[in-house]
């Protein structure tokens, strides 16, 4: 084909399938809009394919493996165990296989024109689309980008070295590593460094800059951390690394000078993350960019040229698919003519370690910048269903405005972490106070109650939990 010899319209172009895209798509459809989406690879993106699913597959069966003592404490009489790494992967690739069908089904069930190739703004209004030795030319009236990012990884990393690993191949593994060096400080890492561990790897976990969550949540994961014989590092950056024989030698120095050799069988880092802008063409339509290169976008997700957007990772900012999905259906709604509006400050801090932390809203240390305090945290050992499970790692914590007993931030360490978390979403974005929180019911017995009483305990109410320690944790 002639290059612009046939130009074919279209109402929006979607260039990504991940969750962001593949939501934005299905959402613009549901209002009424003709959409394409475009994917280069695999419906899912890198979340469905090589990240979300295949990592949380990991923490999951490792969180299982680690039960499994437990389970015989309450008198399963369970055989020798043993882990299979290759079965692991065959149970990962169907896994992903029918998830990519099912958001395959969805698409054509909402009429989605699926168009596979490389696509490349051509101008304003078109885009080229190249799949091996077709080429095809759509114009357009409103676009969204959806491209995700890349990881690159560590200039230091020996070439071609197999047990140097990054985000993907380190849930392709097939055989467990031995001595596991991990460098970072992000939720991957974490989630990566805890599971191994459980797993049975020696664990040497490398923090390069602070941790991201309030002081009482980081306190509790360093203990629980010291407890599973992690060995944590903090303040040192990678100078060098050298295969030697069977083991990997890094060498790091700290921000005073001292250096230290750490040794493993294998390293696993997750690397800088970068947008996949580089096919996208876009030095043509001048997008404005940070100096990242992420493209930079308004609450209605729209880039400099007003009829493009860009969602998800390739927004910059926090590398989630919870993000990219809520931009998704901003975009699509904006598109639609719809005062939609995105707005982060209530987007949750999810980690899958073991036990999970969950966090929403303010940090003890950003609250007490803008207003006078009150805090709680309430222990999982004291919970009863929690003891039942053998899951008492963890703790609750709240803070609250003492002038308007408004919720400010509630930050959870343990089990059921993760679905707890909503309930709390939902109070602070509609601006509960505590007795929000505390008249309802809650399920009895459950984690649930966790929550309840490290609410309670904000005015020494708390039923399981002594006078003296309440009236200690209030004071702020």
């Amino acid at each position: 084909m002639v290059v612009g010899e046939i130009t074919e319209e279209r109402d929006l172009v979607v260039i990504g399938g991940g969750p962001g895209g593949y939501h934005a798509a299905i959402r613009a459809n549901q209002l009424g809009l003709s959409v394409t989406l475009v994917e280069k690879e695999e419906l899912g993106g890198v979340c469905l394919n090589k990240g979300c699913i295949p990592s949380k597959l990991m923490t999951h069966f490792a969180k299982r493996y680690k039960a499994i003592e437990h389970d015989r404490n309450m008198g399963l009489d369970i055989s020798a165990v043993s882990i299979n790494l290759s079965r692991l992967q065959e149970y990962k690739k169907n896994l992903t296989s029918g998830l990519k069908k099912g958001v395959e089904s969805l698409c054509k069930a909402n009429k989605i024109e699926i168009l596979k190739g490389t696509a490349m703004f051509l101008s304003e209004d078109r885009i080229g689309i190249e799949n091996g030795h077709q080429y095809s030319i759509y114009r357009f009236k409103k676009a969204i980008i959806a491209t995700g990012s890349t990881t690159r990884p560590s200039p230091h990393f020996p070439n071609n070295d197999s047990r140097c690993l990054d985000s993907a191949s380190i849930f392709e593994l097939k055989e467990l590593p031995e001595e596991l060096i991990v460098e970072g400080s992000g939720y991957i890492e974490l989630e990566v460094a805890m599971s191994f561990q459980a797993l049975g790897s020696k664990v040497t976990l490398i923090l390069n800059s602070e941790l991201d969550f309030d002081q009482t949540m980081t306190k509790e994961l360093f203990r629980v951390l010291k407890k599973n014989k992690v060995k944590v590092l903090k303040g040192y950056s990678l100078k060098e690394m050298k295969h030697e024989g069977s083991s990997l030698k890094a060498q790091y120095s700290s921000d005073g000078g001292e250096t230290i050799l750490v040794e493993g069988s294998h390293y696993f880092s997750v690397g800088k993350q970068v947008p996949n802008i580089e096919e996208l063409g876009i030095d043509r339509l001048k997008l404005e960019q940070n100096e990242e290169g992420f493209l930079i976008v308004n609450e209605q997700c729209q880039t400099s040229l007003p009829h493009i957007y860009a969602i998800g990772d390739v927004t910059g900012g926090k590398i989630l698919a919870t993000k990219a999905i809520k931009q998704g259906k901003v975009a699509a709604e904006a598109i639609a003519g719809f005062a939609s509006e995105y707005n982060e400050f209530f987007l949750p801090a999810i980690v899958h370690t073991i036990p999970a932390i969950a966090s929403v809203g303010l940090t003890e240390e950003q609250a007490k910048d803008r207003y006078e305090i009150m805090t709680s945290v309430y222990p999982l050992g004291g919970n009863g269903f929690a003891q039942l499970t053998g899951e008492k790692e963890g703790v609750v914590k709240v803070i609250m405005d003492r002038q308007s007993d408004v919720l400010l931030g509630l930050h959870m360490m343990g089990s059921s972490a993760v679905e707890l978390i909503s309930s709390s979403i939902i109070g602070l974005e509609m601006g509960g106070r505590d007795e929000d929180f505390t008249f309802p019911f809650y399920p009895h017995p459950s984690i649930n109650e966790s929550l309840l009483e490290a609410v309670e305990a904000l005015k020494g109410k708390a039923i399981h939990l002594p006078p003296s320690k309440q009236r200690e944790i209030a004071k702020v």
